[in-house]
C-alpha cells in the first residue's frame, strides 16, 4: 500500500461567501496533515493554481508553490470545485483546466472531484460513459450540459476505478477517506477518521439530505386538496379520496396533478409520508412504529422499505445522524 502525490488544483482566489473554501479545506486536511504513526511517509500534496489572481479581486487567494504544471507527475489529482459561474450560468471550465486535466489522466494519473469539481472533469470528457454524481443542486446542470455522463444524485460518492466523484460538502469527506481506505488500509482510514471526529463510513447517500418537500405550485385549484392531504397523513387516503375533495374526476386529477408536480398522485403522497416521517424523526423521540402510523405509512416494517428504498437509510441511522436538539 502506498500513499503517493496528491495534486490539489486551488481557485487563483475564493471568494469570502463561498463555499469553495471548505472542499480545498477538506483534502488539504487529510492529505497535507503527515501522520506519521499511521503510515510514513504519507501523502505529498501539493497545491497547484488554477491561474493568477486578478490584481484587486476580493476574497481569499492561495500560495501555491506551482501551477497546473503541478499535475504532471502526480498520483492523484484532486479537483474540489469550480467557479459558480460555471455551475449556474453555463460558462465553460477554463480551457488550460481541461488541457491539465486530460493530461494528467493520459499520465496515469487517479482522477477526482469533490462537488461542483465534476464539471471540470465532464468538460475535460473523462466522465463521459461513466456513472458520476455532485452536489444534488448541481446534478440536474451536470446531466443536461453533459448527457454522456451517467449521473446519479443518489449517492455519497462514486469510485469508478481511475475516476472517482462525490457529492457536496461532507460527501467530500467520505471520498478523501475512502481514498485512504484504498491507499492505505481500513485501518487507517479508521483512525484518521476518529482523530477528525467523523464516522469511517456514512450509511446510505446524499438522497438523505435532500427535501422531499413538493415545491410550491400556482395550480390553485389542487392547492386546497393537497393542503388537506397534507393534514391529514395519518388516514388511509386513496386517488379517488383527493379526487372526490377537488371535486375531479380521478383521471382529471390525475392528470392535472401530474401536470403541477411532475408526478404521480401515489407517488407525491409516498413524498409526503416520508416527508412527515422525516420531520418525527428530527423532531422527538417516538417509537418508529408511531412514526409509521403517524405518516400513514403504517408499520414499522412499511416504513423501513421506503425508507431504505427513497431515503437510502433506515429510520434509525436517520434519527441518528439529525438528532432532536437537546437529546
Amino acid at each position: 500500500m502506498s500513499a503517493g502525490s496528491v495534486a490539489l488544483v486551488v481557485p487563483a482566489v475564493i471568494g469570502l461567501q463561498s463555499w469553495d473554501l471548505y472542499e480545498v479545506s477538506i483534502a488539504a486536511t487529510v492529505f497535507g496533515m503527515p501522520q506519521p504513526d499511521l503510515a510514513d511517509p504519507w501523502y505529498d500534496l501539493r497545491l497547484c493554481s488554477a491561474g493568477p489572481a486578478e490584481p484587486g479581486a476580493p476574497g481569499l487567494a492561495f500560495r501555491t508553490t506551482c501551477g497546473l504544471d503541478g499535475l504532471a507527475g502526480a498520483d492523484t489529482v484532486i479537483v474540489p470545485s469550480v467557479p459558480d459561474a460555471c455551475v449556474e450560468d453555463g460558462a465553460p471550465v477554463s480551457p488550460d483546466l481541461v488541457e491539465a486535466l486530460r493530461s494528467a489522466y493520459e499520465g496515469g494519473a487517479r482522477m477526482v472531484s469533490l462537488c461542483s469539481g465534476a464539471f471540470a472533469l465532464a468538460a475535460a470528457g473523462l466522465l463521459d460513459g461513466r456513472r458520476a454524481t455532485a452536489h444534488w443542486m448541481h446534478t440536474a446542470q451536470l446531466a443536461e450540459r453533459h448527457p454522456q455522463v451517467q449521473v446519479d444524485d443518489s449517492v455519497l460518492y462514486v469510485d469508478d476505478g481511475d475516476v472517482l466523484t462525490s457529492a457536496g460538502m461532507t460527501a467530500g469527506l467520505d471520498l478523501c477517506l475512502h481514498l485512504v481506505r484504498r491507499d492505505l488500509g481500513a485501518h487507517v482510514a479508521n483512525q484518521l477518521a476518529r482523530r477528525m471526529v467523523v464516522p469511517a463510513h456514512r450509511p446510505g447517500g446524499q438522497a438523505q439530505f435532500v427535501d422531499l418537500s413538493v415545491p410550491e405550485t400556482d395550480a390553485d385549484g389542487l392547492a386546497p386538496v393537497l393542503d388537506w392531504a397534507r393534514a391529514h397523513l395519518d388516514r388511509p387516503l386513496t386517488i379517488d379520496d383527493l379526487a372526490r375533495r377537488a371535486a375531479m374526476s380521478p383521471r382529471t386529477f390525475y392528470r392535472q396533478l401530474r401536470r403541477a408536480t411532475g408526478t404521480t398522485p401515489l407517488q407525491w403522497l409516498l413524498t409526503q409520508r416520508l416527508g412527515r416521517a422525516q420531520a418525527l424523526l428530527e423532531s422527538t423521540d417516538i417509537p418508529v412504529e408511531k412514526v409509521a402510523a403517524l405518516s400513514g405509512l403504517g408499520t414499522a416494517n412499511n416504513l423501513r422499505h421506503h425508507f431504505l428504498k427513497q431515503v437510502g437509510v433506515s429510520p434509525g441511522d436517520y434519527r441518528r445522524a439529525f438528532p432532536r436538539a437537546g437529546s
